[in-house]
């Protein structure tokens, strides 16, 4: 644990470098799908174990609610991103958890909930969590899009997964703030995206260099 290891000042400039090794363009990737499935109406699904399962929350939270502020959702076309993370139906989860096995907490959800075109974002530090492999693999075999954030080597689901941002650190807690400040971005981008819509209508940049 680098908290363990570094002072303040050494930890926090760890985590700046961390941020600067990032791959741009796999987070602007994530964007694009990100706002490709809120302008068709797809739903995004999120998903991962302990402080994964957080994150999951915290994107369906944010990018839900706030990919189009309340005081203008009339004028963004009425709609927010459909976002649901499958950490957050506890009864559901502890059923499947205990009836099939907890393995099957997140598949049994996309079997119930995804259709084709739908995106499958799993979150994971190690890549080897078994309960994200098996939904990441029926997405894949079912037509959604999938995305891996990863840490570490990026296991298994780096290497199934269609696309990701892999976070190359052997500390789950800096690998979960980078993921996290990943989720932060891409709600101000989507939010960013839609407004262009909104206000200049389809055409985005040209529409409203025509309007100026």
């Amino acid at each position: 644990m680098l908290g363990v290891e570094l002072e303040i000042d050494a930890y926090f400039d760890r985590l700046k470098a961390e941020l600067d090794r990032l791959c741009r363009a796999d987070v602007e990737r994530l964007g694009e799908l990100v706002y490709r499935a809120w302008e068709e109406g797809r739903f995004v699904f999120v998903f991962g174990n302990g402080g994964s399962a957080a994150t999951a929350s915290h994107f369906a939270a944010d990018w839900g609610k706030n990919s189009v502020p309340p005081d203008e959702l009339a004028q963004l076309g009425g709609r927010r991103l459909k976002i649901l993370s499958l950490t957050d139906n506890i009864p559901w989860f502890s059923a499947l958890g205990n009836d099939l096995g907890y393995d099957q907490v997140f598949v049994q959800q996309l079997v119930q909930y995804a259709s084709p075109g739908d995106l499958a974002i799993a979150i994971s530090g190690s890549g080897n969590s078994p309960n994200v492999l098996k939904a990441v693999q029926w997405a894949n075999d079912h037509g959604l899009t999938t995305f891996a954030l990863t840490g570490y080597d990026g296991g298994k689901l780096k290497t199934i997964a269609q696309a990701g941002i892999h976070v190359a650190l052997d500390d789950m807690a800096m690998v979960e703030s980078i993921h996290a400040c990943i989720g932060h971005w891409i709600v101000d981008d989507l939010t960013a995206r839609i407004r262009r819509i909104g206000r200049y209508g389809p055409g985005g940049e040209t529409a409203k260099q025509a309007v100026q």
